[in-house]
């Protein structure tokens, strides 16, 4: 005997939202949801399974037996697969036993929607809701004026299993994060936090880049109360929380999305579109509308339920591009005869102006490592409606300039000044992320040249030229204090190297350079914007030095800035200034607070000198390896 009772939560018009791919609150209706039906109390279950012949409930409270608690398929074609079952309660453990059609497969899986899993490596879902009572009321109120793109965007880039471990090498709790993160985030002054995937998956290897759980944090933490916690503090702290989101692969794990009702639902079936030859695992059918619905509504769960201020969606490139990875013959063009994903493009959009049209202060951010045109540009102009993108080019460009003896640095200039040429063609954010620290590249202080006191003194260089030059900012954990080895996502951070002067005064000039970040209006306002920057002069490659001004919208806070890559002081170094007046030193990475020796210029005027094609200049000191930022009053 069936002990389903009948129940949806659906009514016509979200069945043809679904259908359309057009239904963006899936996660209000499909899953599990703790409810009562006429005074019984008990869960409403539903899921998405058109190729079944058959669907049942199976977990802890019918010892797992197929067809205990049989769900009936809606009658009007979607594929939904629904019912009441009284009697069961928040903690229940649970997955869904699919009988197919096709070949009369049987699947067990756990919930595509569920709100939260066992801890891997268990796979059943768990009956679970998303109530917290927030107190970020401040934050959430006025953070359209704190996450705009003419605002400090500063970001702290955290894996959460291997940031900071406890005693005996345990996992930091979420509870214990929303202490020792929060505070150190907060002391560091970096605007947001970014964590890599914390929605559930089953390898740790993956760094959490292979989902299962879409709409579940991962328990390793502890439960989804306890990761609202987390963003709560870090909004009360007033610091923004980015979640790294993966549209652009799944794993195939028996208990995930693959084959899930016996058929390609959630995977294009067509391997070269539906296999990822890089990462051994499934992608996306992006032209299936329910299959979009699944996604974007993926998207705006985070936003809505966790009070999430953006995305960085990840991988971005290998969804644009048909051939991405692939050898000729193993990929198929567009009906236009070009390798875009046409599918893609238009899901992408789709998600975009969504997110923007809900929620106001939030963003979504790129990582797209191609010349793909106009990605942060508004969909309305033919653009992919995102943010921000990843300035990889930089990353790499600047990453391959420092790494070289600053005596064979003059013949390398172009490898700095190249990205000027098109650092306004997007809205750029300026990554050094996780993945440059890993597979053999070292650390960022270990591709620094020299002895021990010039590698320091090349990395505050490398961070000066960084937060002096336009676009948002993204810096991975251990990175902000010299982290020396790798990163290893199986143990924590080396904490104990601030114990050392060198690696303390990392840790000073990234806490001062958020400062000046956040100060300066010049360094922001006009980040993404050609007026907001202005060479002095990048042809000086002998001395490898280049000087510029940042702009914002009072000319009058605009800044100088000055930066020798060589380990020579220049003494009676001319440079051209816009106007008459003195110059205030308001930064220089080579303070002795930061480690370094103590160079400086103090209480310098200018001169009625043409210089640089300016008619007033002025005469400085540089530094070694050391960059200098310049008030003009």
């Amino acid at each position: 005997m069936n002990k389903v009772q009948p129940h949806s939560l659906f009514t016509d018009f979200d069945i043809d939202l679904f259908k359309a791919g057009k239904h963006y609150r899936l996660y209000e209706k499909l899953g599990a949801h703790l409810i009562e039906v006429d005074g019984q109390k008990g869960v409403y279950f539903a899921v998405w399974a058109p190729s079944a012949k058959a669907v049942s409930v199976v977990g802890d409270f019918n010892y797992w037996l197929e067809g205990e608690h049989a769900l009936n398929v809606r009658w009007d074609g979607s594929g939904i697969w629904e019912g009441f079952i009284p009697g069961i309660d928040k903690g229940t453990k649970y997955k869904y036993k699919i009988h197919s059609s096709h070949n009369d497969i049987k699947t067990e899986k756990a919930d595509p929607f569920a709100f939260y899993c066992e801890m891997p490596p268990n796979t059943a879902s768990v009956v679970w809701d998303t109530k917290h009572t927030w107190k970020d009321t401040k934050w959430m109120g006025s953070r359209q004026d704190k996450n705009g793109l003419d605002k400090p965007y500063s970001v702290y880039e955290v894996h959460l299993g291997s940031w900071r471990r406890a005693e005996g090498d345990r996992f930091l709790s979420y509870i214990e994060l929303a202490d020792q993160l929060v505070a150190y985030v907060k002391e560091m002054a970096f605007t947001h936090v970014e964590f890599m995937p914390i929605m559930e998956y089953p390898y740790d290897p993956s760094w959490g880049y292979q989902l299962v759980g879409y709409f579940a944090p991962t328990s390793r933490f502890g439960k989804p109360e306890d990761f609202m916690m987390l963003v709560d503090k870090l909004h009360q702290a007033g610091i923004g929380v980015i979640l790294d989101w993966v549209p652009s692969h799944f794993p195939s794990d028996a208990h995930g999305l693959g084959f899930f009702d016996g058929t390609h639902l959630y995977e294009h079936p067509d391997i070269r579109k539906g296999y990822h030859p890089d990462w051994k695992s499934l992608i996306f059918n992006y032209g299936r509308n329910e299959v979009r619905s699944f996604l974007i509504s993926n998207a705006i769960f985070w936003l809505d339920r966790y009070h999430i201020d953006g995305l960085r969606v990840d991988a971005v490139a290998s969804m644009l591009y048909l051939d991405y990875s692939r050898n000729e013959g193993e990929w198929e063009p567009n009906i236009y005869g070009g390798r875009e994903n046409l599918d893609t493009i238009s899901f992408l959009k789709d998600m975009n102006e969504e997110v923007y049209r809900s929620f106001e202060g939030v963003q979504t951010i790129a990582e797209e490592s191609t010349s793909f045109p106009m990605v942060s540009r508004p969909t309305y102009i033919g653009g992919l409606g995102f943010g921000m993108k990843w300035m990889m080019g930089w990353m790499h460009d600047t990453l391959e300039y420092f790494k070289r003896e600053p005596v064979y640095r003059r013949h390398h200039q172009n490898d700095l000044t190249f990205s000027m040429t098109y650092a306004f063609t997007e809205n750029f954010m300026l990554p050094l992320s996780h993945d440059e620290v890993v597979y053999g590249k070292h650390s960022i202080l270990g591709r620094m040249p020299g002895d021990e006191w010039q590698r320091f003194a090349n990395l505050r260089l490398l961070y000066g030229c960084m937060f002096t030059h336009p676009g948002a900012k993204l810096l991975f954990m251990g990175s902000e204090f010299g982290q020396s080895s790798e990163w290893n996502f199986e143990q924590s951070l080396d904490w104990h190297l601030l114990d050392y002067d060198y690696h303390k005064g990392i840790k000073n000039v990234i806490t001062a350079l958020n400062k000046l970040y956040k100060k300066q209006p010049a360094l922001y306002e006009k980040q993404f914007s050609a007026d907001g920057f202005e060479w002095i002069n990048y042809g000086d490659s002998e001395n490898s030095v280049l000087s510029y001004i940042r702009k914002g919208n009072n000319p009058e806070e605009n800044l100088l800035v000055v930066c020798n890559m060589t380990p020579v002081i220049r003494e009676d170094y001319r440079i051209g200034v816009p106007s008459p007046g003195k110059l205030k030193e308001v930064f220089n990475s080579d303070d002795e607070q930061f480690g370094g020796s103590g160079v400086s210029n103090k209480k310098i005027k200018t001169d009625a000198i043409a210089w640089n094609g300016r008619e007033q200049s002025v005469s400085l000191t540089l530094p070694p390896l050391g960059v200098m930022v310049f008030s003009i009053k």
